[in-house]
C-alpha cells in the first residue's frame, strides 16, 4: 500500500488544471495524497478576505503535514498563496516548492524565498516525494532537476573580522 499523506497545494485558480497532474506525479512516485486546497472542483462563494482565511483556508492547512506550492507565472504575484506560505510556515509546516513543467523561469514567491529550509523541486515524482517527506531541503535548478548549492538570489555573506 503507498504511503499517504495530507497536503495543501497552494496554486493560483488559472492553473488549477495542473493539480491532477501534480497529483499524478506524485502518485506514480508511490505516495497517495489528498489534498485540501481550494479548486474548481471545490469552490467557495466567499468574498470577505478574513471570512475565507478563517474558514477555508486555515483549517485546511492546519489539516496538512505539507504546502506545496505550485510554481508557474503567475504564483509568485499572488497575495493568496504568499499568505498561505506565510501562514504555513508560522504553524510549522513542511512547505515545498514544485515547478511546473513550463515554469522552469518563472519567479518564487517572496514567503518561499524567505524560507531558508523549504525545498524547492522540479517537475520530478521522486524528488516531489522526498521533498514533502522531508528529505530535500534545497532548492533544484528547474531546469535539469539537479540541486544546486546555493539558490542564485541569496547573498553571499562575509565576516567583518
Amino acid at each position: 500500500m503507498p504511503e499517504q499523506k495530507n497536503i495543501f497545494i497552494s496554486h493560483v485558480h488559472e492553473d488549477d488544471e495542473l493539480l491532477p497532474k501534480l497529483k499524478d506525479l506524485i502518485k506514480g512516485a508511490g505516495m497517495e495524497v489528498r489534498d485540501g486546497s481550494i479548486n474548481s472542483d471545490k469552490p467557495n462563494e466567499a468574498t470577505n478576505p478574513d471570512y475565507i482565511k478563517d474558514t477555508y483556508l486555515r483549517p485546511r492547512i492546519d489539516w496538512a503535514s505539507t504546502l506545496v506550492v505550485l510554481i508557474t507565472h503567475d504564483t509568485a504575484q499572488s497575495d493568496w498563496v504568499n499568505w498561505e506560505i506565510k501562514y504555513a510556515i508560522e504553524q510549522g509546516k513542511n512547505v515545498i516548492g514544485v515547478f511546473a513543467q513550463s515554469a522552469t523561469d518563472a519567479d518564487i514567491p517572496e514567503e518561499l524565498r524567505k524560507h531558508g529550509d523549504a525545498a524547492v523541486v522540479g517537475w520530478q515524482g521522486d524528488r516531489v516525494v522526498d521533498a514533502i517527506n522531508g528529505k530535500i531541503t534545497g532548492w533544484d535548478d528547474p531546469a535539469t532537476g539537479n540541486p544546486r548549492t546555493t539558490p542564485d538570489w541569496v547573498a553571499k555573506r562575509f565576516s567583518c573580522g
